[in-house]
Parts: structure tokens; sequence; C-alpha cells
């Protein structure tokens, strides 16, 4: 698991996310909520790992804790994320933000399914150009995606803004209408950080999906029943999921390194790690 997340923070953009889990608090036969975290690299990096931390609250400090930020070691790179609150100080400490074009989308999806919304319909075709452009590039080398968004996709994004700013003068303040276009203003550039990089992906969609298999199943194994066995839940899911990412079978994977653990060298545990493995 150490190892696992080593080689994460190795590359210099990574997602993170995070999800509510149930935890037994000790001697009380009561749940409270933990969170589980999720650190992975983009789907466009040949490297595929995914990094699960359970922790017992949702502070930011648990991201920090683990890009390391208050060391000598601390990570310099772009973290893809959604707008919570808790990243914010991760740029502070020299981390560059990168945040979700998808979940800004999700804002006017909302306005335009709950309330018709005509603003809500016009932004959505914005964002279906972003994304049209998205799949065409996604199979092509970084330099060439950078190449195609500061050619297309900066001029879509230059008529958004001017769309943005000229339709919030014409909507009633505090409504949901405004609330959908600040959510967007407001994270501008952190929104668009994807146009200056081509390794920077345009959504956190990527870790959404490395999530989602915990989210199902907390309906199976509904808590953890400490600390200690949330954390050992998620190295296990951690080595499990980066194995099936990286398309082996999980069972096959861990009874390999599990048979070649106790001769392996220590040295060269990184070989062991998914996405380096083959069977012995």
């Amino acid at each position: 698991m150490n190892a696992l997340a080593d080689e994460l923070r190795r590359h210099v953009v990574l997602h993170a996310d995070e999800t509510p889990v149930a935890m037994l608090k000790p001697g009380k036969g009561k749940t409270h909520k933990a969170y589980i975290w999720s650190y992975c690299t983009p789907s466009a990096n040949p490297v595929k790992a995914v990094v699960f931390e359970f922790c017992e609250t949702r502070s930011g400090e648990n991201v920090r804790d683990f890009l390391k930020l208050e060391t000598d070691q601390a990570w310099k790179g772009t973290l893809v994320t959604d707008g919570f609150s808790g990243y914010a100080a991760c740029a502070e400490k020299g981390v560059t933000s990168a945040q979700c074009m998808a979940h800004a989308r999700r804002k006017f999806h909302e306005l335009w399914v709950h309330h018709s919304s005509e603003v809500g319909q016009q932004a959505l075709r914005f964002y279906q150009s972003l994304f049209r452009i998205e799949r065409e590039i996604e199979d092509k080398p970084s330099d060439e995606r950078r190449r195609t968004r500061q050619r297309k996709s900066r001029r879509v994004l230059a008529v958004f803004h001017r769309w943005l700013i000229a339709k919030r003068q014409l909507v009633p303040p505090g409504s949901a209408t405004i609330k959908a276009i600040d959510y967007s203003l407001k994270r501008w550039a952190e929104l668009t950080r994807f146009v200056e990089d081509g390794d920077v992906p345009i959504s956190n969609n990527w870790v959404e999906n490395q999530i989602r298999p915990i989210a199902l199943g907390r309906s199976n194994w509904l808590f953890a029943g400490s600390l200690r066995a949330g954390k050992r839940g998620a190295a296990i899911m951690s080595l499990l999921h980066s194995a099936r990412i990286n398309g082996h079978d999980p069972y096959a994977y861990f009874k390999d390194v599990l048979e070649r653990l106790p001769t392996h060298p220590a040295s060269c545990i990184d070989d062991l790690l998914p996405h380096r493995w083959s069977p012995a």
C-alpha cells in the first residue's frame, strides 16, 4: 500500500475525491460518518493506479497529509478535484488546482431538468462542444491534446465566459440560475486549467468511476468495525481495484503476490504493484 501511494506521488497530475462510509464507534454500538478518500492517475496516464485512504473526517488535512505537503517531500503538481472547499488549502502549499467541468455542467443540467430553464439548456450546448472536443483527442498524445485545446476549446470557453457574465446581469439574486452561473465564474481559472496542460483532464469523472464500487459496496458491508479495520479494508481495495483497472484477475493477482512475498526482496517490492506485475 505504501509503495502504491509512493508511486502515485511520482506523477504530476492526480485526481482526488471522497465518499462517506459508516464506522462503528468503539464501545457505543453506533456508527458515525467516516470517509474514504480516493487518489488516482488520470485515464490518459499509462500507469493505472488508485489508492483509497480511510479517514475519520472529511477535513482537507487528510489530503495534505497524503500529499505530504507539510514535509520536505511535498508533492508538486496539478490536483483535479470537484469544488469541495477542503482542497483549497492545498493550493496554498504549492499545488495547482484544476476543477471538474462535469460538476459545473451538473448545475445547469439540474436547471434544465427541474425548471425547464432556457439558460440551463443553452449552457449545456457549450459543455457539449467542450466534451465533444475531448472525445476527439482522448487517444492523442499530450502535446497534441494541448494544441487542439488551444485551438478549439479556448475559443468555446471565451464565448462561454462572455455569455455567463451577460446572463448573470439578467437573473435575480439568490435564484438557482445565478447560483449555477456563480459556481462556474468563481472557479473559472481552475475549471479551464485543462486548456494549458494536455495531461490535465477536463473532468474528475475518472476518479468518480474508481470510487463508485465503494459507494455501491456500502450496502453490502454496511460499516467499518473500527478505524484500523477501515484502513486495512482501504489498503486491500486499493490493490484489488488497481489490479482490476490494469486488466488483471484480482484473485490471480493476490494469490501470486501472497505466494511470492515471503521470499521477495523488499527493495524490489515495486515489481509487485498491479501496473508492473506479471505472473511468476
